[in-house]
This record gives structure tokens, sequence and C-alpha cells, in this order.
């Protein structure tokens, strides 16, 4: 048999695009440690989402007049913007990350008090966190393969949580 009569493997046909994006990532990630990855993925995300949080908001007039003013900073628009576009990828999924910003966000509140009473400021914390999770990453992705692109740690750190609690929802058969 010659190499025109072979049949190339043949490609999934997906329904979503968020399938084709997580078959895509366990191609290339499935075969390393994913509660490392979670771990790593993780850190970074909550290192991101703190530091985008720590970045001062205008005193807004109106907002302090209805005592808004501390409900509203850019980590609320970051949230709104990751949220939407996980909804538009998978909306039950969508509904566990929103869980996990939840509790990231009950986390950076409670580094927000621990600064207050003298302890190490949020956005230093954040960046170590931010530095631990992407370094962490991209040590598993170039494990597992030496030939690994920037651009795919970066989708690594961008859809890696939805697709890792993707994993979840398969092994609860649960459908996204």
């Amino acid at each position: 048999m010659n190499k025109k009569q072979r049949k190339a493997p043949k490609q999934p046909v997906f329904e979503r695009p968020v399938e084709r994006i997580f078959y895509e990532m366990d191609q290339r990630f499935a075969s390393g440690n994913k509660g490392l990855y979670a771990l790593s993925i993780a850190l970074a995300f909550f290192g991101v989402m703190g530091l985008i949080w720590m970045i001062p908001f205008p005193k807004l007039g109106f907002l302090v007049r209805w005592n808004m003013d501390t409900f509203l900073n850019w980590g609320s628009f970051y949230i709104a913007v990751i949220i939407y576009l996980y909804l538009r990828l998978a909306p039950t999924l969508s509904y566990a990350m929103l869980f996990t910003i939840g509790v990231m966000s009950f986390f950076i509140v409670q580094l927000e008090y621990v600064e207050r009473d003298g302890g190490p400021a949020v956005w230093l914390v954040c960046a170590i966190l931010t530095v631990v999770g992407i370094v962490g990453t991209s040590f598993l992705a170039k494990k597992e393969h030496a030939d690994i692109a920037p651009a795919d740690v970066w989708r690594l750190l961008t859809v890696g949580l939805i697709w890792l609690w993707s994993k979840v929802f398969d092994i609860l058969k649960i459908k996204y």
C-alpha cells in the first residue's frame, strides 16, 4: 500500500465550537497530570483576577450616594466579560465558572482584609500567584511537548478552567 492509498485519521465532527476546542486541548494536554494543571491554571486565573480587581476604580458620585461604590471595580467588568464569553461557549459550564469566580472573589476580599490589617499587599500576592501559575502551566505543557507554542499556553490559561470543569461534568455525566 502506498502513501496515497493510506487513509488519514478521521477528524471528529463537532456540533459546537467548544467541542472542537476541548478536543484539541484533550489531544494536546490530556496525558499530563490534570490535578497539577488545575492548580497552576487556577493560580494564574486567580492572580490575574486579583490584579485586575486591585486597579483603582474612579469614585462615581451616583454610586457613592447609593452606597454602591464598594461593589463595583475593574474586577467586576473582567468577571462580566469572562462569564459572557464562557456563556457563549458552554452555558452550563459558565455556571460552574461563575461559582468558581465567586469563591475566588471571596478570597480576594479576604486578602484585602489581611492587607488592611498589616499583611502583604493584595497586588503583590496576586502577582506572585500569577507568575507561579503561568510558570507552572508552561512547565507542565513543555514537559509533555517539547514544541509547545506560547499560543497553546495562552489557550490553556484562558480556557483551561472551563476545560477542566468539562472533565468534572463528563465524570458526573452532566451535559454541557
